[in-house]
């Protein structure tokens, strides 16, 4: 848990340019009081106290304007940058080194049970007010633009999608004009 904070706190110091320093970080980077509270409640779902974990989000909710389940689970070196309105839900995945932006919602469609949420890999990126739906899969070292619309469309590895609907307009270093595929149906 620790050394992912310290990772976290890393994070924001290489990703934010008005971070001057690790003081500033700690005491001004509300963001990061989040994800701090994540990463302390996220473990305590894990030994049986479902309600301790949800009223620590549920407070950091009310401070910080960011709603993480403590039941999402999320890789090392976690950046958000401003915050306010981020939604992760309960059974998305982050992978290591994702950025997210403020009015992002990783959320469900409410048309599914089990897994519900997205699943991004490591390095991904995701721009201010982008909406991804459903359980879908985001590929690794993967752009997602501002306001962008990803429902129930898998993303794979290296690329950048824009737009609503979604679609890649870089792939592998190159520039394209793909329409995204549609996920098949996962439910449990």
């Amino acid at each position: 848990m620790f050394e992912k904070i310290l990772g976290d706190i890393k994070a924001v110091k290489t990703n934010d340019p008005a971070a001057k320093n690790y003081f500033e970080v700690l005491l001004c980077h509300t963001p990061l009081w989040t994800v701090i509270a994540y990463r302390i409640a996220h473990p305590l779902t894990k030994i049986g106290l479902p309600v301790i974990p949800r009223s620590i989000m549920t407070l950091m909710k009310i401070i910080t304007g960011m709603e993480i389940h403590p039941n999402a689970k999320i890789g090392k070196n976690f950046f958000v940058d401003h915050g306010v309105g981020l939604v992760i839900g309960e059974t998305a995945e982050l992978g290591n080194n994702c950025v997210l932006f403020h009015n992002v919602t990783l959320g469900g469609t409410g048309k599914h049970t089990g897994k519900r949420h997205p699943t991004l890999g490591n390095n991904v990126y995701v721009g201010t007010a982008a909406t991804l739906l459903g359980p879908i899969k985001i590929g690794n070292n993967v752009k997602i633009g501002a306001e962008t619309v990803i429902i129930m469309h898998d993303v794979p590895n290296n690329c950048t999608v824009v737009g609503a609907p979604g679609k890649i307009v870089k792939l592998n270093g190159k520039k394209a004009n793909i329409k995204l595929k549609p996920t098949k149906t996962r439910s449990d």
